[in-house]
């Protein structure tokens, strides 16, 4: 019977971490611009969406563009030409090169010829190469060649964008041939090669000076660039990704699964040293002076109340190299900041007090006419504590192991301050979860998060289920 409960309960948190997974909504939207005049997209006003809504259609890559499972290349169906070869950068350089001041530069390609977008709060500048153009039949006059474009480019942008601003159809483009294009002061510079073989396209003002500079009054707000290949559309070919269960299979084949092994590593070695640490804290803060229980009981639970963050700032200064104790391990070869070991001893510290209140309540709810007894017998301290105290505070005992393992595996903020995040080394579950999230990888951080759901889902049921079984057999056996 206890078998299946405990394969229905599994059969239950699979099909809850499978229900998280994400799924993509699409919209459709369409707009066109104008060819070396910016102006605001039909049905929208100044150049913005309308509604919400409206912005979020025109963000969106809807469902006719068909784009590669890698993000870089993307097709339409009726589109003469194709995209290949994207990439995204969020950010440029604004430095001098070789002296000179060309303006606030995106690396585009290290081939000349490569259709690059430059996207402001403002402005979508879209430079289109004569010899692409001509070699694929884009038409800069035709607005249906140009909303073509656009939502090519819109689908490949939202592909790439990791959680960055998008690109939108609505709003003001500016579609050029010409390398060099001036627009309210600020001139656009496309297939600069600014050093040898590297070419760029560049933001500076008309007079030269840096447009990024609030205080300049040809201050443009940039947001990020996009480079492509425009080719003809039978030369690309788009393989899309997968559907169904082979998506699943594609999706979690592309995880890094590091961070399960070293949260599953951290966490079992962990509670390991939680389990006995908070037990012979429990016992021997019963054996000191009353007034003395006090301080150690204060002491052994402050980390409960504490921040994890400060927790970990007080673990680094603890283990830094500015103290006797840090600089030990750092000449002897073995730093614990940034390291396993940190990940290990921040899990215990601000897990260790669940269990040592835990074992504590246990041990000081024990009859001590019993205790006495045992010791009128002849029984020592070490048989008593085995013999009487554990078994009988085991319940209380196995719950303060559940609640410190589940801390540890769900520790973060004093993991993150001690151990840092170092994929494969220190970087755990939650620490996973945030910095995928922060990435833009929001499907990853849920499929993180469905995992170590499930995964303390199992782990607490069986242990509440072995525990069950363990009360019913010393209730047979009294």
């Amino acid at each position: 019977m206890e078998k299946r409960r405990l394969w229905g309960a599994m059969l239950v948190a699979f099909a809850l971490m499978m229900a998280l997974f994400p799924a993509a909504a699409f919209a459709d939207g369409a707009d066109e611009g104008d060819v070396d005049v910016p102006n605001a997209a039909a049905g929208a006003g100044a150049g913005a969406p309308d509604t919400p809504a409206a912005a979020q259609n025109a963000t969106a890559a809807d469902d006719a563009v068909e784009v590669a499972a890698d993000g870089e290349s993307a097709s339409l169906a009726g589109s003469p030409f194709a995209l290949s070869a994207f990439s995204r950068s969020q950010v440029g350089a604004n430095s001098e090169v070789d002296g000179t001041y060309a303006g606030y530069r995106y690396y585009v390609s290290n081939e000349p010829g490569s259709l690059a977008v430059i996207v402001t709060d403002q402005l979508v500048v879209a430079y289109v190469p004569p010899q692409a153009a001509e070699a694929v039949g884009f038409d800069a006059g035709s607005s249906e060649d140009r909303a073509f474009l656009k939502r090519l480019l819109v689908a490949l942008d939202a592909a790439n964008a990791k959680g960055g601003a998008t690109l939108s159809r609505e709003g003001e483009w500016l579609f050029t041939g010409s390398p060099t294009v001036e627009q309210g002061g600020v001139v656009y510079k496309f297939d600069q090669e600014l050093k040898d073989g590297q070419y760029y396209a560049c933001v500076v003002g008309a007079d030269g000076s840096d447009v990024t500079n609030p205080s300049n009054p040809a201050y443009v707000k940039l947001s990020h660039a996009d480079a492509a290949q425009l080719l003809p559309a039978a030369d690309v070919e788009v393989i899309g990704a997968p559907t169904g269960f082979d998506a699943l299979v594609a999706f979690v084949s592309g995880i890094d699964m590091s961070p399960l092994w070293v949260t599953l590593k951290t966490t079992g070695t962990a509670i390991i040293f939680i389990f006995l640490l908070g037990l012979l804290a429990a016992y021997f803060s019963l054996r000191i002076p009353a007034r003395a229980q006090d301080i150690a009981d204060s002491i052994f639970t402050i980390p409960m109340v504490l921040p994890p963050t400060v927790c970990g700032f007080l673990l680094l200064l603890l283990l830094g190299k500015n103290t006797a104790f840090g600089q030990f391990f750092n000449d002897i070869g073995r730093p614990l900041v940034f390291s396993w070991e940190a990940t290990v001893i921040a899990a215990v510290v601000v897990a260790f007090p669940l269990m040592y209140r835990s074992a504590r309540g246990a041990f000081e709810n024990l009859d001590p006419n019993m205790l006495d007894a045992a010791r009128t017998l002849g029984w020592s301290n070490v048989k008593i504590f085995f013999k009487l105290m554990l078994p009988l505070s085991w319940s209380s005992i196995a719950a303060g192991t559940v609640l410190s393992f589940a801390r540890a595996l769900g520790e973060f903020g004093a993991t993150l301050f001690l151990a840092g995040n170092y994929l494969g080394i220190t970087r755990t579950i939650p620490i996973a979860i945030y910095f995928e999230w922060m990435s833009g990888n929001t499907d990853v951080a849920l499929f993180w998060t469905g995992v170590i759901m499930v995964f303390s889902f199992i782990v607490i049921l069986f242990i509440n289920l072995w525990s069950r079984r363990t009360t019913k057999y010393r209730r047979r056996a009294s």
